[in-house]
């Protein structure tokens, strides 16, 4: 058993096809990812944040100021933010983190389209274990 666990490391590690160990498997190339601490550092610098999960979990609760661009109702939220995004060159966007690939696809989307945007890592559970502020009750 130890010996098939070394061989599959060693796999992992030289074949140029394995996985990245200690990075989430959501990160591709070309994504870059913040952690909280610089979230917080840059929403007290006027960053716009963006909240990747479904609205309905934004209207619950998210991070001061943050803006509601669902991965699965992206192109319609997309299509009504546009005007704010392309003005905007701090664009953090976070999802619900631990298994979450939402704020991943939806930077990936904004890059496509010319707007440079951050991956909070872990989301919004790190947000909150960070003790950072949050907000709830805003309408869409």
């Amino acid at each position: 058993m130890g010996a098939a666990a070394l061989v599959g490391l060693g796999w992992n590690a030289w074949s140029g096809r394995g996985f990245v160990l200690g990075q989430s498997v959501f990160v591709q190339t070309g994504d870059e990812v913040i952690e909280p601490s610089e979230a917080k550092a840059r929403l007290d610098r006027g960053a716009l944040f963006l909240d990747a999960r479904p609205t309905d979990f934004w209207k619950m609760s998210h991070i001061p100021g943050a803006l509601s661009l669902p991965e699965d109702g992206f192109d319609k939220a997309f299509a009504e933010l546009e005007p704010k995004l392309r003005g905007t060159f701090n664009i953090v966007v976070y999802c619900s983190g631990y298994g979450c690939e939402a704020s991943h696809i939806v930077a990936r989307k904004l890059k496509q389209r010319g707007i440079p945007a951050v991956v909070l890592h872990e989301g919004w559970p790190a947000w909150q274990d960070a003790g950072y502020p949050e907000r709830a009750g805003d309408a869409p």
